[in-house]
């Protein structure tokens, strides 16, 4: 029998992209089909290595070669990906912002920021991430990093800062540049110039996913960055209480508004309930029940995830070792699960503008 490279394509239009709702050949995530005799090989490129249907996506394609050319096929099926990109060349090489924010303080939204940077790195992305939560930074601390200074160095008369790097990412914080024991008693200028220069002044290189710790409320900074930047998309974080829903639906506005239009990623929902360590069975819904997934219902946005309220997650970030680098902790996999989450909601939301062309 011989196989053709148009019976593999043939084939192949009939997977599905599960999130994009294509297939694969349509959506041109096939490449570098080869075939010697039964032996049939390709690469299915992804829209980004956090992809959580990746191996649904390899198993559906293999029996598609098997169901409609040959049982006796030996296929061979490279899983790989390109991350997608919205972005304009305000920010050269980097492909995807994610703003991380809440309506209030307390909710662990600087927590979530870390560990989803450093589960979307774990997934084999390229990763940075901006604490830009001026008058409280949380990088310096959570990363290990209290008094570290990043390199600066003049080029045409500019100043380029290097970010630091560690655990596999690249970290900016405005705590890098100030006394930890001092505070910031900046106007909304002078923060809205700092903030730029975190983006702007640094050598950030390639990167698929910058991930942005915004501080809590709606003020100037978000306005600075969501209309500086071009923002990929936010995610939500929010405790179960119905003061943080409150608040957390105050951020959502914000980041609707025509003059702003941010897509909504998500709601993750943190300090959802508490598991004694003598009772693993028992949960205690302490701050309510079902609040972010309920918030998440009302703006027709996914609901990304419940974290619970975990003594070593808040230990951890305090030691300068988020928790999601302790691979004995059954939290370490929830994160990376949750990272692969928005990254898929962001694959999803850059589809769009593609899907609406091709519908013209």
């Amino acid at each position: 029998m011989i196989i053709t490279t148009d019976q593999v394509l043939a084939a192949l239009s009939h997977v599905e992209e599960p999130d994009l709702k294509k297939d694969l050949v349509t959506l041109k995530m096939i490449e570098d089909i080869r075939i010697d005799g039964l032996k049939v090989s390709f690469s299915v490129i992804l829209t980004t290595p956090a992809c959580p249907l990746k191996a649904m996506i390899e198993n559906a394609c293999r029996n598609a070669i098997l169901h409609f050319i040959s049982k006796e096929a030996d296929v061979s099926i490279n899983m790989t990906s390109r991350v997608t990109t919205q972005a304009n060349n305000s920010l050269p090489g980097i492909k995807n912002i994610i703003a991380v924010a809440s309506g209030k303080g307390g909710v662990g939204k600087s927590t979530v920021a870390a560990n989803l940077a450093l589960g979307l790195a774990h997934t084999g992305a390229k990763v940075g991430l901006i604490d830009a939560d001026i008058y409280g930074p949380s990088v310096p601390i959570m990363f290990g990093l209290v008094g570290a200074k990043p390199r600066a160095s003049q080029e045409n008369g500019k100043t380029r800062i290097e970010p630091i790097e560690k655990y596999g990412i690249k970290l900016l914080s405005i705590g890098f540049f100030t006394d930890p024991d001092q505070p910031v008693p900046w106007r909304g200028p002078m923060v809205s110039t700092a903030v730029k220069q975190l983006f702007n002044d640094a050598e950030w290189g390639e990167l698929d996913y910058l991930v942005v710790d915004l501080p809590p409320g709606t003020g100037d900074i978000h306005i600075t960055i969501t209309q500086g930047f071009p923002i990929a998309g936010a995610v939500i974080v929010t405790t179960p209480q119905d003061v943080a829903l409150a608040d957390a639906r105050k951020g959502i506005g914000m980041f609707l508004m025509p003059a702003i239009n941010v897509p909504i990623l998500g709601v993750i929902e943190n300090m959802s309930y508490f598991v004694p360590a003598e009772l693993p069975n028992n949960k205690y819904y302490i701050f309510g029940e079902g609040g972010g997934k309920k918030l998440a219902e009302q703006i027709n946005a996914p609901f990304l995830g419940q974290i619970p309220l975990v003594k070593g997650i808040t230990e951890s970030g305090d030691a300068g070792k988020p928790l999601i680098l302790d691979d004995n902790n059954p939290m370490s996999a929830a994160f990376i699960d949750l990272a692969k989450r928005v990254a898929q909601q962001v694959a999803i939301v850059n589809a769009r503008p593609q899907q609406a062309a091709q519908m013209q």
